[in-house]
């Protein structure tokens, strides 16, 4: 008798043991398939997350910046060794738009004939003023500041206007042209 009891509890933990162990791989494969159904959802989520993002900046752009109201202004050096460009400031009809101080590369990229886009901003059809003020050191080492303005259409579309900077010897005085491209 004594044998018989040590035995019955020894079968009934190994059948506990053996349900138990059921139980958890059960558990493991089910958790194993939700992961995996997990990891594609996320997959899922993440696609339509991209595309949304995708369309929200098409349409804020085509709100911010719809394309018949558009002005853009492009700077270029044309006398390229006569001036070391530090500043520019724009103004349209009066009120600031942009201002920016040049680095070493940005005058070197300027040199080697790049073209700066300076201001990108909406405006309505009509009459308009647009004034710039540069900084610069001219190639006989004066350091002068100069204001121009130009006046301008604005029609439906996009205009671009293309302000050249140019410094000729021997007074190596700036001038400010503006052209619109087409």
């Amino acid at each position: 008798m004594f044998g018989t009891q040590k035995s019955q509890r020894r079968r009934i933990a190994r059948q506990r043991l053996v349900r138990f162990g059921a139980v958890v791989l059960s558990l493991l494969a089910v958790s194993a398939v939700a992961a995996n159904g997990l990891d594609e959802e996320l997959e899922r989520l993440n696609a339509e997350i991209a595309s949304h993002s995708e369309r929200v900046f098409a349409l804020e752009q085509k709100v911010l910046h719809p394309a018949n109201t558009r002005l853009a202004v492009f700077l270029t050096l044309q006398s390229r060794d006569a001036l070391d460009l530090d500043s520019v400031e724009l103004f349209v009809n009066g009120q600031p738009v942009a201002s920016h101080l040049y680095s070493d590369r940005e005058r070197a990229s300027l040199e080697r004939g790049g073209i700066q886009q300076l201001f990108t901003g909406n405006l309505e059809n009509g009459e308009h003023e647009l004034k710039t003020v540069i900084t610069a050191r001219s190639a006989d080492d004066d350091f002068v500041r100069r204001e121009s303005t130009h006046r301008f259409r604005k029609r439906p579309g996009v205009l671009r206007l293309q302000m050249s900077l140019e410094a000729r010897a021997p007074d190596y005085e700036p001038r400010i042209s503006f052209m619109e491209w087409e």
